[in-house]
Order: C-alpha cells, then sequence, then structure tokens
C-alpha cells in the first residue's frame, strides 16, 4: 500500500519558511511629530488644571488653601492693570540675569582651569566642593552682613548658585573628550589653542550646556531665597507681601510666575543646545523632539 501514499503531500516541516508560510510583517510605526509630542507634553498640565478648577468649584478646595485658577488669573490681571506684576518681574528678570551672567562667567573659567590642569584641581576644587555644599539660607545672615539689603547681596546669591552647576559640567565636559582626538590632533600638528578650539571645546559643549540648563533652575531658587531680604519689589517681595496679609491667590500666582520663567528659560536653553549641537549626531537625530 506503500504506492497509495506517493502522491499524497508531505507535512511542511517546523520552522519552515516560504511565500506561503511567511509571517506577515507590521506595518512600520511612523514616530510621531514634532507638533503632536508639543502638544502631548502639554495635557498632563491642562488635565491638573482643569481638575483643580473644578475642584475648587465644587467646593472641595477652600478659597483661603488653594483658590481656583480662574482666580489666580483674575488676580493676575488686576495686577498687570495695576502696573505691579510687570514691573516686579521685570525687577527679578533683571537680578537673575545679572547674577546669572556673573557667576556662569565664574563658573567657566574655574571650570575650564580646573579641566586643564591637576595642579588648579588640588589648589581650587577642593574649597569650591565646601563652599558648594553650604545652604542659601546659612549664608543669608553673613550676605546681609558683607552687602547689606541692597541689590549686591541679591546678585551674589544668584552668581554663587550659578556658579558651581557650570563648573562642575565644565570640568566634566573637558576630561571626557576622547583621548584619540587630542592625539589624532596632536599628530596634525594642532598647537594648544587650536587643539583647545577645535577640538576639546566643542568635544565639552554638551555638558556645558547641560550645567547651564540646570545652573538657570538654580538662579530661581537662589533667587527666591534673595528676595527674602528686605526689597521693594520682585517677585519675591510680591510673595511675601501676600503672606503677610493672607493672600494666597497672590501666593498661588508668585509660584505660577516662577514655574513659567523656569519653563521660558529651559526651551531657550534647549534651543541654544540644538543650534550649538547641530553637528552632534544624538542632539541632530534627536532635534524633532526636544
Amino acid at each position: 500500500m506503500s504506492h497509495v501514499f506517493d502522491n499524497l503531500p508531505l507535512p511542511a516541516a517546523a520552522g519552515a519558511t516560504g511565500p506561503d508560510r511567511a509571517a506577515p510583517r507590521k506595518p512600520a510605526r511612523r514616530p510621531l511629530s514634532r507638533n503632536r509630542l508639543l502638544l502631548i507634553s502639554w495635557l498632563v498640565p491642562a488635565f491638573v488644571l482643569v481638575v483643580w478648577e473644578l475642584a475648587a468649584r465644587a467646593g472641595y478646595l477652600s478659597i483661603h488653601v488653594l483658590p481656583a485658577p480662574s482666580k489666580v488669573a483674575a488676580t493676575a490681571w488686576r495686577l498687570i492693570q495695576e502696573g505691579r506684576l510687570i514691573s516686579d518681574m521685570g525687577t527679578s528678570l533683571l537680578r537673575a540675569a545679572t547674577g546669572f551672567l556673573i557667576g556662569g562667567s565664574i563658573g567657566f573659567a574655574l571650570g575650564t582651569v580646573v579641566g586643564f590642569s591637576r595642579l588648579a584641581e588640588a589648589l581650587f576644587d577642593r574649597s569650591i566642593q565646601m563652599v558648594r555644599a553650604i545652604p542659601f539660607l546659612a549664608m543669608l545672615p553673613l550676605v546681609i552682613v558683607w552687602f547689606g539689603v541692597d541689590e549686591g547681596g541679591k546678585i551674589f546669591l544668584v552668581s554663587l548658585g550659578v556658579m558651581f552647576p557650570i563648573y562642575i559640567n565644565t570640568v566634566l565636559g573637558i576630561r571626557q573628550v576622547d583621548p584619540k582626538l587630542l592625539e589624532l590632533g596632536r599628530v596634525t600638528g594642532l598647537g594648544n589653542a587650536t587643539l583647545i578650539r577645535r577640538i576639546v571645546l566643542p568635544g565639552a559643549l554638551p555638558s556645558i550646556l547641560a550645567g547651564v540648563r540646570y545652573a538657570l533652575a538654580v538662579a530661581w531658587l537662589a533667587l527666591v531665597i534673595a528676595e527674602t531680604i528686605a526689597t521693594s519689589s520682585g517677585i519675591g517681595y510680591l510673595a511675601m507681601d501676600a503672606r503677610e496679609f493672607l493672600r494666597t491667590d497672590v501666593i498661588v500666582l508668585t509660584i505660577v510666575v516662577y514655574a513659567t520663567i523656569g519653563v521660558a528659560s529651559d526651551a531657550v536653553a534647549r534651543l541654544l543646545e540644538r543650534r550649538l549641537l547641530a553637528w552632534h549626531p544624538n542632539y541632530a537625530t534627536a532635534g524633532g523632539s526636544r
């Protein structure tokens, strides 16, 4: 009977592949566009605002504890019409920008020197790390003794806070430059100045810009502490004055202003990254979603 089974098809072997056995391919998923990613990033904050507003209107949140976003917005509009909010924001921005420029320049200069020289590291790094460990509030009485209640003390605290992130990331960036690139530059006859300008600083730039982003956040943190010193202008003064009169809506407004300025400054720092690091493959490929 063997000839009966001669014409029957043989079963396919396990794992056999062919045109009729090939597994269907899933269509490749297209990456989300930049505009969609931007929209998604704002969905959670918008949802929080809606829940917050509904909870306040339903009476679950007391106006003296956490006023509704609509109440905060109305307070902001009233202060803008009075000219107070814009003036105080301008004062705080000027203090933060001045402190950032001073502290950032000092941090970058020290980080560059320490990054290139082990002797400079032995001379400066230990002292810098000790000062970095001191909280802002602990230094506040001494700053008042040194500078009084003038603008100098506020700018000093912001400069001090900004200096450390830029210093640390500059040192880290210089130390992480690929030694093979340095050797290649020396073999091709580049002098020390050209080597630094064309290889070391571009290689350290991603780390330095990360320090800039972190320093921007620290600048506002230091400014909040600095504006608790006797002052008559600034967002911090607006918050302290509101605390005396239990104006919760104004206090929440100042928090929102700090958060908004922080998001805006971080967006500027990201734009700077995309501009200055367009040559970097990691930033070039991620540029659409950053």
